[in-house]
């Protein structure tokens, strides 16, 4: 062929646009310089494999039926027109397939392929083997005299002294179907991460990995990594119509590749991009994307099938909250699995809870601001580590629950927002879309594309690691436009209300969805409003005219800010408080309530639990035993953050964690913090075999006070009852005096209670006033009933009765 003679401003051999600098990191931009120097781009390039040496260049082959060959024969035509050429080297074009790989025209085929900084292309095919036309910046192009396009070819890549024989990228069908398409365009492809990011796959017979990415804003999308020396030039995506879907299936790209997407925006500028959709990522302050197959062969079978057996509400739960990172700092996922399973088991506790584990670029923010929403933390390990974690506390017989970050995304300009060059996932008002608290963006929950790639997240963690809930983090910022908000800095809805209905919408729907797909699951919702219906089911509708939000249970936020502020003050003023401890009751049963002792109760100058307690150091320790034995024995489920469980004194810091320490026999820990951490383990313990602490916890039966306005002696008692009418005493006593015959009413058909639980005993580091033999009742009124027991009440203590 005659090579196409070049104008002043066509730009030379080996020119190609690359990404601009700023946007590449320090170990991607001496890989392009490497490039320059005519190097291959990867000795993994695309498809590639070594061959020996360049092939020369007049090779000749014999095509049967049509005559010798020449190499590199056919006339301009079969060459990339000149629009679709600028195009391409501007990283704009939506149908790169159209125009590169082998296509039919008249005479022939023409074959096209796009390899900057390549020395030459030749195409080989079972019968034919022939160099195509050098045409400058990178494209090389040849009419072969072919009567149809070959079933499969494969190109042979020059650069310097290296030649990679490669599937050419652009013969290649898209890898995502058209069902994939309409439930993405839709807004209703529950499985999501099956059609959207990396997807290592054998593709018309050839293995490779199909790279999906939805941006429908953009100009153009090309993908980049370390399988190209992170320049996307030679491998743009195509758009695949109105969905907004980028895809590319790279042929031979398998696990462990490096990527990300490189974007041009509407405006022209590029912007390097990690996958919304990654499955894994680089360990921060690394940013980029990783190509994942999961090969964890799950043991949980018996776990799984036994997890729906009875309802949540309904079961015993106790939940021990873990940040993971610094539980035991330096702790691998696998690591983890070897020893806190055994703990959390030897405790007693049903559940952890693990603060968010999604991949976020400041550990600082624990979590909470999270970048990648498919990925776990590479920090602690890869994917199948996590999931061999879950596994482990599921063998234990320890259910897992995850912190889920729906309502804010933090603004790196490596991730989400603004992703392809416009607000995508944030709302497009930026007072819909700026977070007023945290300085992070909140997503558009009307567009349903964003709602899918939320809902979709939620039951990803529920089937890929078999996660058996989300508690949902900030749910009351997501459910008023004016949170957070001065008035003329919020909208109201459509109704004029406050209420921001597609939140609600977007929270129905992702509870509606994860629960039809994952049955035994729950869902937790951190909402520390009086909104009407959290955990009521979708489809009923409550007195404000909404339908219920769904989930299975809520954190109970007044209770917890309300029994810390009365334990907070000294007993002596604690009975102008008295009221702090009983106004739960008013509304407990309003919704199915957990009761939270959470991480954000022990940081930033709020004092560690036992360090909120009044008094020496022996009353601290009375106070919190007392305190922990009333909130397990009051309705709702119960959470405590790690480090409570044995009276740590300090603030939690995720630099270095609980301060295991204080539980070493050389420290003289038996009585101060062992003794703490023995009674949560009794605790748990009695809870699981008393049904009366757990089975009506959202039934007002389940509950009767014996007395709750005895103000002036700091004493609460009353019953719980199990489905069975069994019931169990439960009387606190939060003064420091002991009171001897104390007179309690009780049920008259009770022959004797006994004791099975009294938080000042000795070996939890009490003083020991206990009430060792079965007390009966008499046939004296008290508080209402016929009969009555008489109790010595310890100091700053609760004890637990049943029937003897």
């Amino acid at each position: 062929m005659t090579p196409r003679p070049r104008s002043e401003d066509t730009p030379k051999k080996n020119s190609a646009k690359k990404p601009a600098a700023e946007k590449r990191t320090p170990a991607e931009r001496p890989a392009a310089g490497r490039k320059a120097a005519g190097k291959a781009p990867s000795e993994r390039a695309a498809g590639g494999r070594e061959t020996a040496g360049p092939v020369p260049a007049g090779s000749r082959t014999q095509e049967p039926g049509n005559g010798p060959v020449p190499a590199g024969s056919g006339p301009v035509h079969a060459a990339v027109g000149p629009a679709d050429r600028q195009r391409l080297l501007d990283g704009t074009h939506h149908d790169p397939h159209g125009v590169l790989g082998a296509h039919p025209v008249a005479g022939g085929v023409a074959f096209r392929a796009f390899r900057p900084y390549a020395l030459g292309v030749t195409v080989v095919t079972e019968d034919l083997r022939a160099e195509l036309r050098d045409d400058g910046d990178g494209f090389f192009s040849g009419l072969l005299p072919l009567r149809a396009v070959p079933d499969a070819y494969r190109l042979l890549v020059t650069y310097g002294e290296t030649v990679l024989e490669t599937e050419d990228a652009y013969r290649f069908l898209p890898a995502l179907g058209e069902l994939d398409l309409h439930l993405i365009g839709e807004g209703r492809h529950e499985e999501l991460w099956r059609a959207l990011g990396a997807e290592p796959m054998e593709h018309q017979g050839v293995t490779g990995t199909r790279f999906t990415v939805w941006a429908p804003n953009a100009r153009g999308v090309r993908v980049a990594g370390t399988f190209n020396f992170w320049d996307g030039a030679g491998h743009p995506m195509r758009s695949l119509g109105s969905s907004g879907v980028w895809e590319l299936f790279v042929p031979a790209i398998g696990e462990g590749e490096l990527y990300k997407f490189d974007i041009t925006r509407p405006d022209g500028s590029r912007t390097l991009r990690a996958d919304p959709m990654a499955r894994r990522t680089e360990a921060p302050p690394a940013t980029s994307s990783i190509v994942h197959a999961s090969h964890h062969e799950w043991r949980d079978a018996e776990w799984m099938a036994k997890r729906a057996d009875r309802p949540v509400h309904e079961a015993p739960f106790s939940v021990y909250e873990v940040h993971l990172p610094s539980w035991r700092p330096g702790l691998t996922y696998r690591q983890l699995a070897d020893q806190l399973p055994a703990y959390v088991r030897d405790l007693g506790f049903t559940h952890v809870e693990l603060m968010p584990v999604a991949e976020h670029p400041f550990g600082g923010s624990w979590g909470y601001q999270v970048t990648g929403f498919y990925a776990p933390t590479a920090r602690l390990g890869t994917p199948d580590d996590f999931k061999h974690l879950v596994d482990a506390l599921h063998r234990a017989g320890i259910g897992v629950l995850m912190d889920w970050v729906p309502a804010h995304f933090p603004r790196d300009e490596w991730a989400l927002a603004e992703f392809d060059g416009r607000p995508l996932y944030e709302h497009s008002d930026p007072l819909r879309a700026a977070h007023p608290d945290w300085g992070t963006l909140e997503f558009d929950y009307g567009r349903r594309e964003v709602r899918n790639f939320l809902v979709a997240n939620a039951t990803y963690w529920c089937e890929e690691f078999h996660i058996d809930g989300l508690r949902v983090d900030a749910v009351a910022s997501m459910l008023y436009l004016d949170y957070s908000r001065e008035d003329g800095r919020w909208t109201p809805n459509e109704h004029g209300g406050r209420e921001n209905l597609d939140a609600v919408a977007f929270l129905q729907e992702m509870n509606a969805t994860v629960y039809r797909r994952n049955p035994g699951i729950v869902t937790i919702a951190e909402e520390s409003t009086a909104w009407d219906g959290v955990t009521r089911a979708t489809h009923h509708t409550g007195p404000g005219g909404f339908g219920g939000l769904g989930f299975g249970l809520k954190w109970n936020m007044g209770w917890m800010h309300d029994s810390l502020d009365y334990v907070s003050h000294e007993p002596v003023h604690r009975k102008y408080h008295h009221d702090e401890m009983t106004f739960s009751m008013v509304y407990a049963y309003s919704e199915n309530y957990v009761l939270p002792i959470s991480h954000d109760e022990v940081v930033h100058g709020k004092r560690s639990l036992v360090s909120k307690m009044p008094g020496d150091w022996w009353q601290q320790r009375a106070n919190l035993r007392a305190y922990l034995a009333f909130m397990w024995a009051h309705p709702g489920k119960q959470l405590l953050f790690m480090g409570q469980e044995f009276a740590q004194g300090a603030e939690w810091s995720e630099a270095h964690g609980p301060d295991w320490w204080l539980l070493d026999p050389a420290y003289g820990a038996e009585a101060d913090h062992r003794g703490t951490r023995d009674l949560v383990r009794d605790l748990n313990t009695l809870y699981r075999g008393e049904p009366a602490l757990w089975e009506r916890d959202t039934d007002p039966s389940g509950f009767a006070w014996i007395t709750g306005d005895s103000a002036d002696d700091n004493v609460f008692a009353f019953l719980r009852h199990a489905a069975d009418g069994t019931p169990l005493l439960a009387v606190s006593h939060f003064s420091p005096a002991v009171r001897h015959g104390y007179r309690l009413g009780v049920p008259e058909d009770v022959p004797a209670w006994h004791e099975v639980l009294n938080t000042d005993d000795l070996r939890y580091g009490g003083s020991d006033v206990t009430n060792p033999d079965p007390v009966k009742p008499e046939p004296t009124g008290r508080h209402g009933r016929p009969a009555s027991v008489q109790l010595t009440l310890p100091p700053l203590a609760t004890v637990w009765l049943r029937p003897a």
